[in-house]
C-alpha cells in the first residue's frame, strides 16, 4: 500500500536499525572464516565428542569453552529443507532455490545454507550435496556460493 492510501492523521516514523560496529571473531569463529577463504570447512569437538559445525566457542550443553577444531568435508546430507519460490533481491541466489540444513561429512550438527536445484521435486531429505565455492573468497559464509545436488541420496549410490 502506497503512502497516498494512508490516512492523513496516521503517524509515521521511518527507522533504520543498524549496528555500526565491528567485532573481533576470536580463535574459533576466526578459524571457521579463515578456513572458508581457503576452501576448508572446520567444526569443533564438543564436550561429548560430537563435532559441531559451524563451530561455537562454548559447548551448548555444558557451557565449557571449546578449542579442538576438526576439519569436516565440503559434501554433506540435507537433513531438512524448504523451497524458496520467489527469492528477494538480497538472497544468495536470484533464482528459486532450496534453503536447507546440511550435515557436512564428519559433522554431527547441520548448518543452514542455500541449495541450487531445478525445482522442489529435485530436493529431498537425505539428498547429498557439495559446496560450490565462490570464485573470490573473503572469509565469510558467502565463500560457499551455494550447495549443489550430487545426484546421490544417503544410503544409496549414484
Amino acid at each position: 500500500m502506497g503512502d497516498a492510501a494512508l490516512p492523513a492523521d496516521l503517524l509515521r516514523a521511518d527507522l533504520a536499525i543498524e549496528y555500526p560496529f565491528n567485532r573481533t571473531t576470536g580463535p574459533v569463529i576466526g578459524a571457521f572464516f579463515t578456513g572458508l577463504r581457503e576452501r576448508v570447512l572446520v567444526g569443533i569437538r564438543g564436550a561429548d565428542g560430537r563435532v559441531i559445525c559451524p563451530p561455537v566457542e562454548y559447548d551448548p550443553v555444558t557451557s565449557a569453552p571449546l578449542t579442538e577444531l576438526v576439519k569436516v568435508g565440503d559434501e554433506g546430507t540435507i537433513t531438512s529443507w524448504s523451497w524458496v519460490p520467489s527469492p528477494r533481491a538480497s538472497q544468495a541466489l536470484a533464482e528459486p532455490h532450496a534453503l536447507a540444513m546440511i550435515r557436512l561429512d564428519g559433522a554431527d550438527t547441520a548448518l543452514l545454507h542455500v541449495v541450487a536445484a531445478d525445482g522442489p521435486e529435485a530436493v529431498a531429505t537425505g539428498a547429498r550435496v557439495r559446496a560450490h565455492w565462490a570464485d573470490e573468497r573473503e572469509g565469510g559464509v558467502t565463500d560457499i556460493a551455494y550447495f549443489e545436488l550430487t545426484g546421490e541420496h544417503e544410503g544409496t549410490e549414484a
